[in-house]
């Protein structure tokens, strides 16, 4: 519990007595490599906090092709946001690429808090706004920079990473081929 503490409380600081409360609606839980978080199609009602492990969240096309959209690593909150906030289906899926250890809360229990506890409130508008600033820079980064350049940010954002999952996952979340992949490590390598 301390690393989510010390995670909350580097977001915005937040009170000994909403600590109190606010961890008492978290449990550990594993998930297993290939197991998932959430599904597509499902409504959200729990998140998480990645303590070990790597989460990939992705979408699935018609045709049952994947797309990466984000990588969790240690440290890091997990779930269907929308679907927490709007209670409709779930779009993305998360799956464990790695064995996985998480401290899993309730999204409506954490919810009812918020009236009473501002400090909470503060905290999780502030991780939303965290989160919308990283999507919007990796929608700027897939439109208008070229691949080697996301690899390079790919590998400064999530430097061990590479050597924990398979390559083709790496390819999809920066919309590449695994070929377009192997030519740019090549290519890197010689530099």
């Amino acid at each position: 519990m301390e690393d989510l503490y010390n995670f909350f409380n580097a977001i915005s600081p937040i009170q000994e007595d909403t600590w109190k409360v606010v961890k008492n609606i978290f449990s550990e839980h594993s998930l297993k490599k290939g197991e998932y978080f959430i599904e597509g199609g499902k409504i959200a009602k729990k998140f998480g906090f990645l303590r070990q492990g790597v989460i990939r969240a992705f979408y699935r096309n018609h045709e049952g092709v994947e797309y990466n959209k984000h990588f969790f690593t240690k440290n890091n909150m997990v779930g269907g946001y929308s679907s927490l906030v709007t209670q409709l289906p779930n779009t993305i899926n998360q799956q464990a690429l790695t064995d996985c250890e998480l401290l899993i809360g309730n999204y409506k229990k954490l919810t009812d808090l918020l009236d009473k506890h501002q400090d909470l409130e503060r905290l999780l508008r502030k991780i939303a706004e965290g989160y919308f600033v990283n999507k919007e820079q990796r929608e700027v980064e897939i439109v208008l920079l070229e691949a080697n350049k996301r690899y390079a940010i790919f590998q400064k954002e999530y430097p061990q990473l590479e050597q924990l999952i398979p390559q083709y996952h790496i390819a999809s979340y920066l919309g590449i081929t695994p070929t377009q992949l192997s030519r740019i490590r090549k290519q890197n390598s010689k530099s």
